[in-house]
């Protein structure tokens, strides 16, 4: 192989494994800060040997050797201060008290203790986004600017405040059992949901879809259903993204422009991920993820547009109203009602809305007016709603189909 080659197969083997590398290196350095510069050094040992030496037959295990083999090295190096300072009466630290044996429920899997430590509610939500994909999805500080519209300056200083962030505040890295998980997992499913949100449907810029946002917090999802089969919301989870994420490549035309749900080709759907979110949703359980799974499943198992269960959808918008009361929510079980019993059904609950200050630079409150009144045959109303939905939008694209559909009107 030439050096480009190999500088290419090391990269390559590090990006799929360093998730990995750093959720076993972290757990005998016990900090994700020092872990992932130990993974890194490992990085550069391949790049440096591999040239020479050939790739190896194992490359994922040759980088978690070095990577531990550096860690331990660090360990002893600290032990051996430690004595020394104590020798001469004085400590480094306190000693901490030996372990106390892990109980019944504990789970014994480094990369579930790494996505519990990244996604920790001590962080801020866009430190706990920049982390996760860092530790978990293995991308570049350019990278995670590119996604999210942001400098890599700042998205190097949220990494960087996020890691001293975790280590100021001594979070351990561990999975938490007992109450404590519920309230952290919660944070966990909320960070995969936001990266898969972001990727689906894009807040600013030129483009509607960042598909590979949406695949990295699908293998996320993935990941922890696989580490925590017995948690149904973790399933619920992935559900929704397998049902959403088969649609991606129909929601936007050849140029990128966006495609409405009844307008889009079903042909193209992913029939494989409509499968897996199938199988996904039989172990979900009926907290809020499960209910947007089931609605998604319903759209998702439709053969055509008409053939949608709005009814079905309406009922299970109505139970989410329940369980996580929100305007959002209340606005999409508007969209369902009109689907399902007209329009005039369901105008005056998206009036109602318009008094929410959550909703009032929400752009698609006026779109789904725009939308009833159109249908409604009130086109002037129609056509002064959808234009006040594409001033309100960050995205080009969705801006330029708001104001079609006003020209329309």
């Amino acid at each position: 192989m030439t050096a480009a080659s190999t500088a290419q197969a090391v990269e390559t083997v590090f990006r799929i494994e360093s998730a990995r590398i750093i959720a076993g290196v972290a757990h005998i350095v016990r900090d994700v800060g020092i872990a992932e510069e130990l993974a890194q050094d490992a990085l550069v040992a391949a790049l440096e040997q591999w040239p020479q030496s050939g790739v190896p037959d194992r490359p994922g295990a040759w980088l978690m050797a070095t990577a531990k083999h550096r860690a331990v090295d660090l360990v002893r190096r600290k032990e051996v201060y430690a004595r020394k300072l104590a020798e001469v009466g004085r400590t480094l630290e306190d000693v901490p008290p030996p372990a106390d044996p892990a109980a019944p429920d504990d789970i014994d899997d480094d990369l579930l203790r790494l996505i519990f430590t990244a996604c920790h509610p001590v962080l801020a939500t866009e430190a706990r986004i920049a982390l996760t994909l860092r530790l978990m999805g293995g991308l570049t500080t350019r990278e995670i600017a590119r996604a999210f519209l942001t400098s890599e300056p700042t998205v190097a200083q949220r990494i960087v405040r996020a890691k001293r962030a975790l280590a100021k505040a001594g979070v351990p890295f561990e999975v938490p059992y007992g109450a404590d998980r519920e309230e952290r997992l919660a944070s966990v499913l909320e960070v995969i949901y936001l990266i898969f949100n972001e990727g689906y449907a894009a807040t600013a810029g030129d483009d509607l879809v960042r598909p590979a946002l949406c695949e990295d917090a699908l293998r996320l999802a993935r990941v922890l259903a696989g580490l925590m089969p017995g948690e149904p919301e973790v399933h619920g989870l992935a559900a929704l993204l397998e049902f959403q994420a088969s649609r991606t490549a129909a929601r936007t035309g050849p140029d990128g422009e966006p495609v409405l749900l009844a307008d889009q080709n079903r042909a193209t759907w992913n029939r494989l991920l409509i499968r897996r979110g199938v199988d996904a949703l039989r172990r979900a359980g009926s907290g809020p993820y499960s209910l947007q799974a089931a609605i998604a499943g319903c759209h998702a198992q439709a053969v055509r547009y008409e053939d949608t269960d709005w009814a079905a959808i309406a009922t299970l918008y109505g139970r989410l109203v329940e369980l996580t009361p929100s305007p959002v929510v209340e606005l999409n079980r508007a969209v369902a009602v009109s689907m399902a019993e007209g329009p005039a059904a369901a105008l005056p609950l998206v009036d109602a809305l318009a008094r929410e200050p959550a909703l009032r630079s929400y752009h698609l409150l006026p779109s789904v007016r725009g939308d009833l009144l159109e249908r409604l045959g009130r086109r002037e109303e129609a056509r002064a709603e959808f234009e006040r939905a594409a001033s309100l939008t960050a995205n080009a694209r969705e801006r330029a189909l708001l104001l079609r559909r006003a020209a329309g009107a």
